[in-house]
């Protein structure tokens, strides 16, 4: 491994621990000409997993791209980076039980939504109006009657942001 810092080949391993859920190995190493400290991390190389899209075609399954995706369903509440690590990992463990290598883009996108949906109710509905391409307020407002119904509010005679009040 070379230091990024001065390009020196000879290191030492200062810590080891398993990371992203046991499927790597992180390790801080030290740069014996400079002393600069630096990550690596090691992984088993696996057969890529394709996500199939909605129009055709397949590419590459992408952790980085889905992690921005979340953060920007995250941005501006109260979600931390470990969260929606944590998020994506637990997506990660469902499709390697799943044992598949291709995986449509429309089940990663609900396996996203369902985790959200527990953890951050705001940053639930911004991914999926983006994910299922509301067209209109209306649908936006039924994901959100949804939700709530899911959550078990009563809105009955909640006339004012639901439309008419409900009987019960």
């Amino acid at each position: 491994m070379r230091c990024p810092s001065c390009e020196h080949e000879e290191d030492r391993v200062v810590d080891s621990r398993s990371s992203r859920g046991g499927r790597a190995t992180r390790r801080r190493r030290e740069c014996l000409a400079c002393g600069h400290r630096y990550t690596t991390y090691e992984r088993i190389e696996e057969e890529p997993l394709l996500v199939q899209k909605r129009p055709g075609g397949t590419e590459t399954y992408d952790r980085g791209k889905l992690i921005a995706s979340i953060r920007v369903a995250c941005a501006k509440r109260p979600v931390s980076n470990a969260q929606i690590e944590a998020l994506v990992n637990g997506v990660e463990e469902e499709l390697e039980a799943e044992d598949t290598r291709e995986i449509e883009s429309v089940h990663l996108g609900e396996m996203v939504m369902r985790r959200l949906r527990s953890l951050d109710q705001v940053a639930y509905v911004r991914f999926a109006s983006v994910y299922r391409n509301f067209q209109d307020t209306t649908e936006f407002m039924e994901e959100v009657r949804e939700l709530v119904r899911r959550a078990g509010y009563n809105v009955a005679g909640q006339a004012d942001l639901f439309g008419p009040a409900e009987e019960e």
